[in-house]
């Protein structure tokens, strides 16, 4: 089970430059193992359950929203919004908080930016949890987006139909078109789609479209999937082959990689090719887990990583 719920000790805004203000928040023991987490998405933003993934006797956790997502401002921008620039805004946030090194946890976009972050600033790191890999390559995107319709075609049916243009051209293309375009009639209605889409896959049965409770909670989910938009259709300013090669400069970093057998939205090769690419790490498939960190399997599979990391990190030569 999650630990109960806590509130931070600190929070607070970092200026990044470009117009970009990072929201940050400090919870657990200040004296505590230093952990950072890293949110999903990409344009996701933090929620107040992620606290509770860490013992908060034995951790300092520090959370931070991306740049345009969450509490970041501006909210939904994507200028000057890239992985290089999420990477230093990382380092940024370390030097700000006067962490020597930390340990580097993410969950699917999570994982992704943790491996980039972690091959450029290794020496800052005491190892990294990275969950629900995903590889941000053309090969996950065509799966989301299109061979995964097979098994919910008639979800499917309604994301493709909320993408209009040329059906000659892919359906990840229009959507991202759709959803970065002007006519914000076209826009909701896809980020409508595509919300379902993605809770039938992550629940492996048939969700409804969400219905916005006021306009504050469409404008979020709007600017949270413009910013996923602007990174899917760069392939994360990464790509697959460049991430795998990014994993492979981790070296004997303690790495534990975290997969659930039932996950529909990145498909478990994706973590084994990972471990493939890392010497040394550590590899658990879990098999009554999907994509959700949260389910009974997953949370065990993930107390017994940070057990593990936390004693590969206090032994770690300083």
């Amino acid at each position: 089970m999650p630990f109960p719920p806590i509130e931070p000790w600190q929070s607070g805004w970092l200026a990044a430059g470009d117009g970009h203000a990072l929201h940050h928040e400090q919870c657990g023991n200040p004296q505590g193992l230093p952990v950072l987490i890293l949110h999903g998405g990409p344009g996701s933003g933090c929620s107040p359950r992620m606290r509770q993934l860490f013992d908060p006797e034995r951790f300092r956790i520090v959370l931070f929203d991306q740049r345009g997502c969450g509490r970041s401002t501006p909210r939904g921008e994507c200028a000057h919004n890239t992985t290089a620039d999420l990477v230093a805004d990382i380092e940024r946030l370390r030097l700000h908080l006067g962490i020597e090194r930390w340990l580097v946890v993410g969950g699917s976009w999570g994982a992704a930016l943790a491996i980039a972050y972690a091959a450029q600033h290794r020496d800052a790191c005491l190892g990294a949890i990275l969950r629900g890999v995903f590889l941000t390559g053309r090969a996950d995107l065509e799966w989301f987006f299109v061979s995964a319709g097979e098994l919910f075609p008639e979800s499917w049916r309604l994301l493709d139909e909320a993408a209009p243009g040329d059906r000659e051209r892919a359906l990840p293309d229009r959507l991202f078109d759709a959803v970065l375009g002007d006519d914000i009639t076209i826009a909701i209605e896809a980020v409508r789609r595509w919300v379902q889409w993605e809770a039938t896959l992550s629940d492996g049965s048939a969700a409804p479209a969400p219905e916005w409770a006021d306009a504050g909670e469409r404008d979020a989910l709007l600017a949270k999937y413009r910013v996923q938009a602007h990174y899917l259709r760069r392939e994360c300013f990464l790509g697959e082959t460049r991430l795998l090669e990014l994993a492979a400069r981790l070296g004997t970093l303690p790495v534990a990689i975290l997969h659930g057998e039932q996950d529909r939205v990145c498909r478990v090769g994706n973590a084994e090719r990972l471990h493939r690419a890392v010497p040394g790490s550590r590899l658990r498939i879990v098999p009554d887990a999907g994509h959700n960190p949260f389910s009974p399997g997953m949370l065990q599979a993930f107390a017994d990583a940070v057990d593990f990391l936390h004693g590969q990190a206090i032994a770690a030569p300083r």
